[in-house]
């Protein structure tokens, strides 16, 4: 389905999309990732402490360059995403979808009535530049990409029943939570998490819904591309920030 949000047709035409997760909370550092090239930026409300207030700036800060904003909240509310989306959080990233039945909500929060529930508010919101786009609720549902985290072994067992809702565009594999699910915590490297990832990752190709994953090491995400995940995070703000810092300490003590 043809839409004028770049980064969901980019997924449906599986062109491989290169991210960033942006975790720092700040819409200055968000504004350096979003001038540095990359495809995407994941903005964590999840595991950061970015309040609505801060989402917002990140979303100003960025929404000049090529780079497109995802954002992740802490949790897949109704409310919450209404918020989101009104703000003009057009991509979303909701983490801990583990059924069929939790997508096809999700599907419903995004969409305007009579094909959800989502509030109608946009005339007094960011997303329709407070009126000036007056054909906004015409293509809002089209125009949102709708992103979910599988993060579990009950998420992995219902892969194919989430891959098959419609209004799903794409499925997050989180290495980190679906370790420690199966047992592997703080172990995403682990030889059966990696061998589940892959099974995940063939699956979904075989569904016809893009993947995506996260991981902080270089040569790993090399893998997968290789793999042929369609969104990639290669790296995040806090790790390059941090990695760089205590490198420089290191050669100088």
């Amino acid at each position: 389905m043809a839409t004028d949000n770049a980064f969901k047709q980019a997924l449906q035409n599986r062109q491989r999309q290169i991210g960033l997760w942006v975790s720092m909370a700040n819409p200055y550092t968000a504004e350096m990732c979003a001038a540095c090239g990359f495809d995407w930026l994941l903005i964590d409300g999840e595991h950061s402490p970015n309040d609505l207030t801060a989402i917002l700036g990140q979303l100003q800060a960025v929404a000049p360059y090529p780079s497109h904003a995802v954002v992740r909240p802490p949790i897949g509310e109704t409310w919450m995403i209404k918020q989101l989306l009104d703000m003009g959080a057009t991509n979303l990233l909701i983490p801990m979808v583990e059924t069929a039945d939790q997508a096809r909500e999700l599907v419903q929060a995004v969409r305007y009535p009579p094909h959800g529930v989502r509030g109608v508010g946009a005339r007094l919101a960011r997303v329709s530049q407070f009126g000036a786009q007056p054909d906004y609720l015409q293509k809002a549902n089209d125009r949102i990409c709708l992103l979910v985290q599988i993060e579990s072994q009950q998420a992995l067992d219902n892969l194919d029943e989430i891959a098959a809702v419609e209004g799903i565009d794409g499925i997050f594999i989180g290495p980190s939570d679906l370790s420690a699910s199966m047992g592997f915590l703080g172990q995403p490297g682990h030889p059966e998490v990696q061998a589940a990832i892959a099974d995940a990752v063939k699956r979904l190709a075989a569904a016809g819904k893009p993947s995506g994953i996260l991981s902080l090491d270089e040569e790993e995400s090399r893998r997968h591309v290789e793999m042929g995940i369609t969104f990639v995070a290669v790296g995040g703000d806090i790790a390059i920030l941090t990695d760089g810092a205590r490198a420089l300490a290191k050669r100088f003590k």
